[in-house]
């Protein structure tokens, strides 16, 4: 059986204050990298700050380039500095409240935190369009999602395409 993302391209963008200013490693954009990408996936790879303007701009950047699924990670909680939702928001033409209910459903057995996960998902404007999903930036939570995400981004841009359900 070939991988459930032979051909997709994908852009995974971390966002973190820290990661980008090189005060830290980034732990979780190079694990959903190496996952989407054994999973058949053409996958870039970029590192913004916490910014609303950097992160929209990456991610119309990464649409332009031809993604069809742009993965964050990073951003979605309640702090000061967490605005990857409201970066994301303003591009999304349809949203998809299920993938960001189903990813913090996995984890609430592990912790009830993750119900202060402000992740969206959507897809955005024009055609075909393309998936975007907000993740948290905890490697847990990556793990996590990566169980799920696959398929789901799969199934999206099948449908994107004019697939059947």
């Amino acid at each position: 059986m070939s991988p459930v993302l032979t051909g997709v391209s994908i852009a995974v963008v971390t966002v973190s204050d820290r990661a980008a200013a090189g005060a830290r490693a980034d732990a979780t954009g190079p694990v959903l990298a190496d996952r989407l990408a054994a999973a058949g996936a053409a996958v870039t790879s970029s590192l913004v700050a916490d910014e609303v303007d950097e992160i929209r701009h990456a991610l119309e950047a990464a649409v332009a380039a031809g993604a069809r699924a742009v993965v964050t990670t990073g951003g979605t909680g309640i702090g000061p500095r967490d605005v990857t939702p409201e970066a994301t928001a303003p591009l999304l033409a349809r949203t998809l409240p299920g993938i960001p209910e189903l990813l913090r459903q996995r984890d609430a057995h592990l912790t009830p935190m993750v119900a202060l996960s402000r992740g969206l998902a959507g897809v955005t404007g024009g055609t075909p369009g393309a998936l975007v999903v907000n993740l948290p930036g905890s490697v847990r939570a990556v793990e996590s999602a990566l169980a799920v995400l696959p398929d789901l981004i799969a199934h999206a841009v099948a449908q994107l395409d004019g697939g059947d359900h």
